[in-house]
């Protein structure tokens, strides 16, 4: 595996991510958390799991792309940047790359998450476990960051644990 190496930007967004995922599976959901970037360095929204109450598109990847369709313009979107503590699913990478946002950089990647969940004997995803390449080829990606895979493993842990 590659790893990425972040920028001490990039590490303090990532960080909040996985600190969003934790505030997600303390408050009983999945363990994923997402932030939406301006070009200028602003966060412009944030967001966590939220698919505890049974609407499992409350992906926080895809909350971004639903309030970055509203409120950020169009010609703003291709310069934001999400950054998230888990690769976007199909369905995000899809919503991400309708709405016309930027780059990705992630944390943990679908390849980590498949293997983590598959030693934990977790249940398979009804959703085909596809990078985000294979979904929205053209969307520039980063990750996944090495210092951050053993907490986020922990949290999936957790999570199975959890039932």
């Amino acid at each position: 595996m590659t790893w990425y190496e972040p920028t001490e930007t990039e590490r303090a967004h990532l960080r909040r991510c996985v600190d969003l995922a934790a505030e997600a599976l303390a408050d009983g959901d999945q363990p994923y958390g997402s932030v939406l970037v301006a070009a200028s360095g602003e966060v412009l929204f944030e967001d966590r799991n939220r698919v505890k109450d049974g609407d499992q598109t409350r992906h926080p990847e895809f909350e971004i792309a639903r309030w970055a369709a509203e409120n950020v313009p169009a010609s703003e979107r291709a310069a934001a940047t999400v950054y998230t503590s888990g690769e976007h699913c199909a369905m995000c990478s899809a919503a991400h790359a309708w709405v016309g946002l930027g780059r990705i950089v992630y944390a943990s990647s679908t390849e980590q998450l498949g293997a983590w969940m598959a030693e934990l004997g977790a249940p398979a995803s009804p959703v085909l476990p596809l990078a985000i390449g294979e979904v929205a080829p053209g969307l520039p990606v980063d990750g996944p960051v090495e210092e951050f895979a053993d907490e986020i493993r922990e949290l999936q842990r957790a999570l199975v644990a959890r039932g």
